[in-house]
């Protein structure tokens, strides 16, 4: 099945937290990377009060079902040291599942397509990069979706070669 992840992290190195759960990522069972979006500054959501983060948007093949893909995102996140302190606070990772194929998914545990999707240009900017034609589920295209999300102060980050 065809999923886009959405990474982010604003805490203990970002830049090397999304590049090291991008490694993670590729060794999950059964899912293979796909491609991976340049990495983007975004200031915070939440609380103003807490660094920018670094954001990315990965596209794997999974055999994994929604759930048990959800699951092993989520033990990735603890693997990186998240600790929720507040609602949209400060994170070494964030994992999001937003969009798992063509499918619609409502239930406690698990909402796709990703609620917000379609307004977060730290969302909308990376998963356009690398997949500029598709259409979320009960919302369209994204690229006129991208033409209505003002960039927010979303910068791509420089990468340094070493």
């Amino acid at each position: 099945m065809q999923v886009f992840i959405g990474l982010g992290s604003n805490l203990d190195d970002p830049q090397t937290q999304i590049l090291t759960a991008i490694d993670d990522i590729k060794k999950l069972d059964n899912t293979r990377l796909i491609k991976q979006s340049s990495l983007y500054h975004s200031p915070p959501m939440g609380p103003q009060d807490q660094p920018d983060y670094v954001n990315a948007v990965v596209e794997v093949d999974t055999g994994l079902p929604p759930h048990v893909l959800l699951d092993n995102l989520q033990k990735l996140e603890q693997k990186h040291g998240r600790i929720k302190k507040r609602h949209w606070g400060e994170r070494t990772l964030d994992l999001d599942i937003l969009l798992y194929s063509n499918l619609m998914i409502d239930d406690e545990r698990l909402k796709v397509p990703h609620p917000g999707l379609t307004e977060r240009a730290f969302v909308v900017y990376p998963l356009a990069e690398i997949a500029a034609d598709i259409t979320i589920p009960g919302k369209g295209d994204l690229a006129t979706i991208k033409q209505d999300c003002p960039l927010d102060g979303l910068r791509k980050v420089e990468m340094h070669k070493q």
